[in-house]
């Protein structure tokens, strides 16, 4: 399990707000959260619309949950930045890889042309692939810049949440330090959705970010507890916790005390054996926060 989601020092403190502010926020989520499937409604582009927020900021009581489990679908780029280099890539019988002026590379020569092809950017959709040896879900956009080609995986926010818990907590552990792991993952992804790590991607792979596998650390446990918590997240003020965390108290103080408020997961599972349910975990790691919901709102 990886030791913490960000171990090098952060340029923000622990509430978000405090280094965009609300305005920013707001432009940023109407243009970055685009849904990946199409509906006849829509996501309004200000953060306030899309956030259902409980009434305990500030307050040192248990954050409630906020009500409704609607699916947002949100798509999120991730930058598979411990795949590179490429040394396999093996697209699923659906998949058709293109290169940006839309020429079509038949499936038995991608790797060839990977390997030589004077192109910049190749995208592959319609179904799972096979990099190096992980596999995922979602469109691949392999993009090669001063040296190797990186791959970018644009997928579902939900799907993308299912992944890091099992990456980052041990599926085995208590259900709810593995739901509070969920909303905390989902958190910090939703604000690298609003600041992201690049032009190219929200945020990587590794534990410069948070832990991302695909489909190898998606465990029936960790989809569980991302659906118990769907579009939950850490609010404060109408912005979004940037909500660091680590795999214990220690590890916790030393990379984010300077940062502010960190979860120690091994203390989210100490606490959840002693009866707390995911919200009380949270709310005794970033005290002062709420819960709010991603919602569905009519224009």
């Amino acid at each position: 399990m990886a030791l913490t989601a960000v171990l090098v020092p952060m340029r923000c403190h622990f509430w978000l707000p405090a280094a965009i502010g609300s305005l920013f926020m707001a432009a940023l989520i109407g243009w970055l959260a685009r849904p990946i499937s199409q509906r006849p409604d829509q996501l309004r582009s200000s953060l306030a619309d899309l956030l259902d927020h409980d009434s305990t900021v500030g307050s040192s009581v248990v954050p409630k949950v906020p009500l409704g489990a609607d699916h947002v679908p949100l798509e999120i780029r991730v930058g598979l930045v411990s795949q590179s280099p490429i040394t396999a890539f093996r697209p699923g019988p659906n998949v058709l890889c293109r290169y940006q002026h839309g020429d079509v590379i038949p499936a038995q020569e991608l790797m060839k042309r990977i390997a030589s092809s004077p192109q910049h950017e190749i995208h592959c959709s319609g179904g799972p692939v096979q990099i190096n040896q992980q596999h995922y879900q979602g469109d691949v956009s392999l993009l090669k810049g001063q040296g190797d080609w990186l791959p970018v995986v644009s997928l579902d926010l939900e799907n993308y949440v299912a992944s890091v818990v099992g990456a980052e907590m041990p599926s085995s552990w208590h259900g709810e330090a593995l739901k509070a792991q969920a909303v905390a993952a989902r958190s910090y992804a939703m604000a690298h959705l609003a600041r992201p790590a690049t032009t190219a991607y929200h945020l990587g792979d590794t534990t410069r970010w948070q832990v991302f596998a695909g489909d190898q650390s998606t465990t029936p446990a960790s989809r569980s507890a991302t659906r118990e918590t769907r579009g939950i997240i850490l609010s404060y003020s109408g912005g979004i916790v940037e909500s660091l965390y680590a795999s214990n108290a220690q590890v916790s103080a030393e990379a984010h005390g300077h940062l502010g408020a960190s979860m120690s997961q091994s203390g989210a599972q100490q606490l959840a054996h002693q009866g707390l349910p995911f919200n009380a975990i949270l709310g005794r790691y970033y005290a002062g926060a709420s819960l709010a919901r991603l919602t569905w709102h009519d224009q």
